[in-house]
């Protein structure tokens, strides 16, 4: 299908001022995760024996077929499957993402399955992925939403886990769970540039007075840097304005960069760290396309003048938003088109284009609270069409995620 992004002026010129409230409403949770901070480095844990591989069994039925797109397909209703776990079964989900607890009226979001054209994904087996992640550090990077990704997965493998074996840590920038019995760690790491930036410290940045280190990565790349697979995301942090305060190079003189130009120099920077850092024989490495916003309602129904509240079931035609950029796009895939190190592109944009139903929209928080009666009343304001639901729309990307890495082991 061919994207038709809008060209309406008056809704480019509303992003930035959505952008920056609804992105305080991604961070401000931050905030109440330092409170609770564990110093203990995660470093000395993973000096333990390892443990000895049990092997898994991959079936001909959970195997990718041959020339099909997972990325391709459509929206299928489907109540009883899923959702894949719930709000009250998965004890680590944050109230920024938890709809139905946090007052909205209907669950339809949470019953809908990725059905990509020509084959079928594999069922979602925790203990296989666990297995798999037998010994090994799976981590995350990106913004708030790349968080909600981390926060799926978290859910998606913790009720296998005996109480007692699996524990969160928090110790800004990171979270850390872990499988005690299998010796493995899901990480989130906040670097919402990938690139070091003024907003990377995670309870004190904001988007509004945003700085970015175009080419200096160090830092970040340290803490990266031991992990098996790595599945990185940036993006929503970059579209606040045109234009971007940013230094390139000795010496470092902070000027105004245009968002394209910008966004090039730094993920070059970041497949530069990539091709010197990362083993392709012992390393996976990710990179998380764009994850779309739905602003403005009058984009997929004419003549209105809304956002993403109250919509309840996905767009069943061909859809592009205007909130998904693609002079970002074009830049990831050509850029990764030309590392020399294997980068896989988990190209999930389309497909959570069609779920304007998905978003948190009034049922989630700001500055770390939940929106009162008087601000749910006025969704135009305060609806966050940014971040999603959990579950929701982010266990279909992990679905996807697990059916490759599947792949790649029974390719072993």
């Amino acid at each position: 299908m061919t994207p038709q992004p809008s060209s309406d002026r008056r809704i480019q010129n509303l992003f930035p001022f959505a952008l920056a409230s609804l992105l305080i409403l991604g961070t401000a949770r931050v905030f109440l995760d330092n409170l609770k901070n564990n110093q203990q480095t995660f470093s000395h844990q993973f000096e333990r024996h390892r443990m000895v591989r049990l092997p898994v069994s991959v079936s001909d039925e959970e195997v990718i077929e041959e020339g099909c797109n997972v990325f391709e397909g459509q929206w299928i209703w489907d109540n009883l499957s899923y959702p894949l776990y719930t709000e009250e079964s998965c004890p680590y989900l944050v109230k920024q993402v938890t709809c139905r607890r946090n007052g909205r009226p209907d669950s339809l979001y949470q019953n809908w399955r990725w059905q990509p054209h020509g084959c079928k994904l594999p069922r979602f087996n925790a203990l296989k992925l666990l297995e798999i992640l037998r010994d090994k550090r799976l981590m995350f990077v990106g913004d708030s939403v790349q968080r909600s990704m981390f926060d799926s997965m978290v859910c998606l493998v913790q009720s296998v886990i005996p109480d007692g074996k699996k524990s969160l840590q928090k110790i800004p920038p990171r979270k850390i769970f872990r499988a005690e019995d299998f010796n493995a760690s899901i990480e989130f790491y906040w670097a919402p540039f990938v690139v070091e930036s003024n907003s990377d410290h995670a309870t004190n940045h904001t988007v509004l007075r945003r700085m970015v280190n175009l080419d200096s990565i160090a830092n970040h790349g340290r803490q990266w840097e031991g992990a098996d697979i790595l599945v990185f995301e940036s993006y929503v942090w970059w579209m606040y304005e045109p234009l971007i305060n940013a230094s390139y190079k000795p010496p470092h003189t902070v000027q105004e960069y245009n968002v394209t130009t910008a966004y090039r120099l730094a993920l070059e920077t970041w497949a530069n760290w990539v091709e010197a850092s990362i083993n392709p024989d012992t390393q996976k490495v990710f990179f998380m396309s764009m994850s779309p916003t739905h602003l403005w309602s009058r984009e997929w129904k004419a003549g209105s003048d809304g956002n993403c509240f109250s919509e309840s079931r996905p767009i069943q035609r061909s859809y592009w938003g205007s909130g998904s950029n693609l002079d970002i796009m074009g830049i990831v895939k050509d850029v990764l088109g030309h590392v020399k190190v294997d980068v896989r592109l988990l190209n999930i944009t389309q497909l959570s284009e069609y779920r304007k139903d998905g978003h948190t929209s009034v049922y989630g928080e700001r500055k770390g609270k939940l929106l009162t009666k008087e601000q749910r009343s006025d969704p135009k304001t305060y609806a966050d069409c940014i971040h999603w639901c959990l579950p929701g729309v982010p266990d279909t990307w992990n679905e996807i995620f697990y059916a490759l890495l599947l792949q790649d082991y029974r390719r072993l």
